[in-house]
């Protein structure tokens, strides 16, 4: 199941973002699907077989892709091995990156570890860039998987970028306005509007309720804006002196000392209980997780629900994965034209139709499945507008090999000092301590 791209603890359940009209749908997945064939090389009739080894839900099997892809190429069958959680999938690829064996001839990569990749495994990776034409994806998703010299070892997936999903009757009862376009401007000024926002809410704040889901989520959210987060770009770790660190761990800390958030960790079973019994008015919601709150909010909250743009001038982008073709895969050429193909625009807007996953092709933002694209479980929200603007100007930001890592630490801690009442100097003591034990 693709709840687990879990770097920086994201996870996620697919559902279905329709066009006007369709409702968000769950679409759950169970185990692993069909694993890549034996054969290294063409039958007798030319016939031959493309792995492809991803993690989570990329959404090709639910749009109907790699039976299109069969038909419009007769003599080749596309399998996929798909991995639930992404934490398992990434360390048996680098060990077969790293013995040349094993290699599925499309790979998925997070974009947690696309850094690390292109630093250390680059020779291992068909260069994309002779493939694909990259000015198609938006330009920051490009640079994310491109060596100094320009090879370009992932082609763009999906893409997260930033939003505020709120409960239009939660801040109805509270006495603020519930239209998107008012509460965005409420958010205008940034994250620190955002608490005051909740600082509002908590005023009238329907009992047993709470302004956000977790101070963690908001860290995200203000980092992700950020064009410098952890890594300087001659590749120093900077987290202790970033300004987009800093900020986000100083209103995370606020927002608990205020008693704004349920203090609840993302995708654990007491996060999900408290959608399913309404006790969370906000959560930072990149386009991916829309698809996590219609599940488990489930069809009580229907329409209950709708989405705001992200707070501040600023975009932000949480989350998104590449295809790449490793360089002593079975099928180089070939699974070169189907990681094309599967990344064009047509493609991208099947995707995201029939999954949810926001496309990073620009040429797919033209097209009505995602132009026009309204989920009806968040009010009819106009998702398709709305990330499609944010997409185009979220910041390129400076990656690094150790993201994940950092990232993860930090949120853990932030989660101590909801549930534990951690300190928020000792917090930051313990993570940096954590951090520093990894990456030395």
């Amino acid at each position: 199941m693709r709840i687990t791209r879990t770097v920086a603890g994201r996870r996620r359940r697919a559902a279905v973002m329709a066009t006007t009209g369709l409702t968000a749908t769950a679409l759950l997945l169970t185990g692993c699907s069909d694993s890549g064939s034996d054969s290294d090389e063409a039958d007798a009739n030319g016939n031959i077989t493309l792995t492809v080894a991803d993690f989570g839900q990329f959404g090709y099997k639910e749009a109907g892709l790699f039976a299109k892809y069969h038909e419009l190429h007769p003599n080749i069958t596309v399998k996929e091995n798909t991995t639930a959680d992404e934490k398992v999938y990434y360390p048996k690829f680098l060990q077969q990156l790293n013995t040349g064996s094993g290699l599925a001839d499309v790979q998925g990569i997070e974009v947690g570890r696309i850094k690390e990749l292109v630093d250390t495994k680059a020779d291992a990776f068909t260069d994309l860039a002779k493939v694909v034409d990259t000015d198609q994806w938006v330009n920051w998703k490009a640079l994310q998987a491109s060596t100094d010299e320009g090879k370009v070892i992932g082609a763009g997936t999906d893409i997260g970028p930033m939003s505020i999903c709120y409960r239009r009757d939660l801040f109805e009862q509270a006495g603020l306005p519930a239209d998107r376009e008012a509460v965005a401007a409420k958010v205008a000024g940034g994250w620190e509007d955002y608490l005051k926002l909740g600082e509002e809410y908590k005023k009238k704040a329907p009992k047993g309720t709470f302004f956000m889901d977790s101070a963690s989520a908001m860290y995200n959210g203000v980092v992700s804006s950020d064009s410098e987060q952890y890594y300087s770009k001659d590749g120093k770790a900077i987290y202790k002196e970033s300004a987009g660190v800093k900020a986000g761990w100083n209103l995370a800390a606020q927002a608990v000392d205020k008693k704004l958030t349920q203090g609840l960790a993302q995708f654990s079973p007491p996060w999900q209980a408290a959608l399913r019994k309404g006790s969370i008015a906000t959560v930072a919601c990149p386009a991916w997780m829309a698809a996590q709150i219609s599940t488990y909010a489930g069809d009580t909250f229907k329409g209950k629900w709708d989405i705001a743009r992200t707070p501040g001038e600023t975009a932000a982008n949480w989350g998104g994965s590449f295809l790449s073709v490793p360089a002593k895969g079975k099928h180089v050429k070939e699974a070169g034209e189907l990681v094309k193909w599967l990344t064009a625009p047509e493609q991208q807007a099947a995707v995201f139709k029939a999954v949810g996953v926001f496309p990073s092709n620009k040429g797919a933002y033209e097209l009505a499945e995602v132009k026009s694209a309204k989920l009806e479980y968040f009010n009819n929200a106009p998702i398709g507008e709305i990330y499609a603007e944010e997409a185009q100007i979220i910041p390129a930001a400076v990656l690094g090999p150790k993201d994940g890592i950092i990232k993860d630490s930090i949120s853990t801690q932030i989660n101590n000092m909801e549930q534990r009442g951690t300190s928020p100097d000792k917090a930051w003591d313990d993570a940096t301590e954590a951090i520093d034990k990894v990456i030395g």
